[in-house]
């Protein structure tokens, strides 16, 4: 069933599980935070195709994911910061642009992943996972060792911290299978 969801187009990815941090400062945006908060719902992360952040509307891809506000503060500048997550993906039915400027859009969501273990020919970028979190440290460090041995979850935190395109990782947020997307990854590596 289709779903009205507010957009917040930028020139990045989110994937699902992934944390960003965002500086708000538009009407149109300061308005969306409002409203998130007062109704407790998310809004959508798209890659921006044509366009700037900031200004006139964009042209975004049709697949985006739905950001989570997770903490909120002011920064230096007094502008307001929000840290979201990234939680469900989905596809941009149709949209409209409120008197404001916002964007919403009818969005389908997309099925979850399924808990599927990694296939053998993926074995390898469990281990690239790891040894990249043994390095870098971060969230997802302190993760128990049955999540690498997760398709979909070693996919996403891969997508998250390989040094990837925008428009790679879009590809890879499209893609509806963890297991293509492993092999997408595979394929992406040097």
């Amino acid at each position: 069933m289709p779903q009205q969801l507010p957009l917040f187009p930028l020139k990045t990815v989110l994937v699902p599980g992934a944390m960003l941090g965002l500086r708000v400062f538009e009407p149109r945006y300061l308005d969306l935070v409002r409203e998130c908060g007062h109704d407790g719902s998310g809004f959508g992360i798209c890659l921006i195709l044509e366009g700037e952040e900031a200004g006139a509307t964009t042209t975004s891809a049709a697949f985006g994911t739905e950001a989570r506000i997770e903490d909120f503060g002011a920064g230096a500048d007094g502008l307001l910061t929000l840290q979201v997550r990234g939680a469900r993906r989905f596809h941009v039915r149709r949209t409209r642009v409120r008197d404001n400027g916002l964007v919403v859009a009818q969005v389908e969501w997309c099925e979850p992943d399924p808990d599927d273990e990694l296939r053998p020919e993926h074995a390898v970028l469990g281990l690239l996972l790891r040894g990249i979190l043994e390095q870098v440290g971060g969230e997802h460090a302190a993760a128990p060792p049955a999540r690498f041995d997760d398709a979909g979850w070693v996919g996403w935190r891969l997508a998250e911290l390989l040094p990837l395109s925008d428009e790679q990782r879009q590809l890879l947020l499209q893609e509806d299978d963890p297991h293509a997307r492993l092999d997408a990854l595979l394929a992406l590596l040097p």
